[in-house]
């Protein structure tokens, strides 16, 4: 077993592109020049990866995805079917504004469901889960759980992937992860967000 990358046939991979061990790269996907794709991710159908964008390891990006340019995914992210990262808050057609690209860092562990879209500019913390459809306009806690338009936050996830108890403090009853208050969040008890 090979530990190149796989590039399907149908896909493009530009000059310049960084892609890590393991990863495969699915059908019609573009990798720009300049893009940085960490080991074991997984490109769906029709995912473009733009220049100056960076991809950590075992990254999941489901189909009809594009990641702009400063957007960051941290190691252990997951990406829904065709959610939406943007880059510039005010964009217009006949007005440049590459100069204005904001950066968006997704940190380990944090799962965007299908049809989201996180606006440019946001931090999502250390698995935070963003709902199926949900706008996020602003930064994100780490084990929050966001839901609506716009993404208000409704709750707390394990790292697991299941949902805490309201507070958030306490035992996952499917791992058994134990978390405490921490600010105005939680973490893991102990003092070890991950």
């Amino acid at each position: 077993m090979s530990d190149a990358p796989f590039i399907h046939e149908s896909s493009y991979v530009d000059e310049g592109a960084r892609i890590g061990a393991g990863t495969k790269v699915w059908h019609f996907c573009h990798v720009m020049g300049g893009a940085v794709i960490g080991e074991r991710c997984s490109l769906g159908q029709n995912v473009v990866v733009m220049g100056g964008a960076t991809i950590g390891n075992n990254v999941k990006i489901q189909n009809n995805v594009s990641v702009y340019e400063g957007v960051v995914l941290e190691d252990d992210v997951f990406c829904g079917p065709s959610m939406v990262f943007t880059n510039v808050i005010n964009p217009r057609s006949a007005v440049s504004r590459k100069h204005e690209y904001r950066t968006t860092h997704v940190k380990r562990g944090a799962s965007i469901g299908a049809n989201a879209t996180i606006v440019c500019g946001v931090t999502l913390g250390e698995y935070a889960f963003i709902g199926a459809g949900a706008v996020v306009t602003k930064d994100v806690l780490p084990f929050a759980l966001i839901a609506g338009v716009p993404g208000r936050h409704i709750g707390w996830m394990c790292r697991c992937g299941e949902r805490l108890s309201d507070g958030g403090a306490g035992t996952c009853a499917a791992c058994g992860t134990t978390y405490e208050r921490h600010g105005e969040g939680i973490r893991i008890a102990g003092g070890r967000d991950s």
